[in-house]
């Protein structure tokens, strides 16, 4: 026993100083140091490495806040280059936190203008400026992308000024400042981008009453991701997604919407209960994925958009309910952060944004 509690005192004495010595201000100093040699330090240099395409979950959450979780944002990495299919509010900072090289966006693909896609647009159009972005930001979306655009650079047009003015234009080149709207029709399957061995094919999805609404279709060395946008079960989809190494498609628990639904509306809060009334009609169902993923033969579904939120070990088991009784396996919930490469060899990798 007294060997215990001189055990005891040596450990809590030397928690004591180990806690001092952490608050002088020269090993604070090189905590601090170290830290900001690590984060200036190139980190994800692997996802640029050329081999096959390689998906990055920017942001998986919904309208639905999540303290977890940016809402809608899937980067595409193909080559030296890489993509965001929407920017939904909080999805930049997934990326400027990882340390990805922000001058290496190289495009926005916009699948719908509701708020949770588009809320983080200028914060990436900013940041890969103020990163050497060779030249305005391209933004491609069906019709009306035009006006989301103009927004944008309007509001940011005296931001644009002031930090031209505050770093200089070899920091801040106002000739490469703002966006630059792709628009297309959206009605039917168009290729819409279609270079440096990339072609992005955008489709029609049925989101309505948002019109129009669109996926898209990567396809580079031999591999192929689909991202299906906000949607219900749709045929659209699944035809352009047979012969895709992987499905990224949205999904919604109406089960785990309608019990807050109910909870809403036992708290008088008529007008969330209104809403979560509405949404069942226009998303998906994990089960429904599930069954396009299988329908159209793809090897591989992660689910994203999700709705509501699943942040915990009981939510996410509620959320996946039924659907092992369609897909046994290659199906996953998708997290911020979430890296599944494809490369050319063929395969698949899941891995983290370090």
């Amino acid at each position: 026993m007294r060997i215990l509690t001189m055990t005891a005192g040596l450990l809590a004495a030397l928690f004591v100083a180990a806690t001092l010595l952490l608050r002088t201000p020269a090993v604070e100093n090189a905590l601090f140091e170290q830290a900001l040699a690590n984060a200036f330090s190139p980190r994800q240099a692997a996802l640029f490495d050329g081999d096959g395409l390689k998906v990055v979950f920017c942001g998986t959450s919904s309208p639905i806040p999540s303290k977890k979780r940016a809402q809608a944002c899937t980067g595409i990495v193909a080559g030296d280059r890489f993509f965001m299919v929407d920017a939904g509010t909080g999805s930049w900072e997934t990326f400027a936190v990882a340390g990805v090289p922000a001058d290496k966006l190289a495009g926005v693909f916009l699948t719908h203008f509701h708020s949770d896609h588009i809320g983080d647009l200028g914060e990436a159009n900013l940041g890969s400026w103020i990163a050497g972005r060779p030249e305005p930001l391209s933004v491609y979306g069906p019709k009306g992308v035009e006006t989301v655009v103009a927004g944008f650079d309007e509001a940011f047009a005296l931001d644009n000024i002031y930090r031209t003015a505050h770093h200089g234009p070899e920091i801040a080149n106002p000739k490469t400042a703002g966006m630059v709207a792709a628009p297309f029709d959206g009605a039917a399957p168009t290729v819409v981008y279609d270079g440096d061995g990339l072609k992005v094919t955008a489709f029609p999805v049925d989101h309505g009453p948002v019109k129009p609404a669109v996926g898209y279709r990567f396809d580079y060395q031999d591999r192929s991701v689909v991202v299906s946008g906000d949607t219900s079960y749709t045929q659209s989809l699944i035809e352009n997604a047979k012969g895709a190494d992987l499905l990224v498609h949205e999904a919604q628990s109406n089960r785990m919407v309608a019990k807050m639904r109910a909870a809403a509306e036992k708290a008088g809060d008529t007008r969330i209960a209104k809403v979560l009334g509405d949404i069942p009609s226009y998303h998906t169902t994990p089960e429904e994925a599930a069954r396009a993923a299988n329908e159209a033969g793809v090897p591989w579904l992660v689910l994203t958009h999700l709705t509501p939120p699943p942040d915990n070990p009981v939510a996410k088991r509620i959320f996946m309910r039924g659907v092992s009784k369609i897909r046994k396996d290659h199906v996953r919930l998708a997290e911020d952060g979430l890296v599944v490469s494809l490369p050319k060899a063929g395969g698949v990798r899941f891995s983290r944004l370090k």
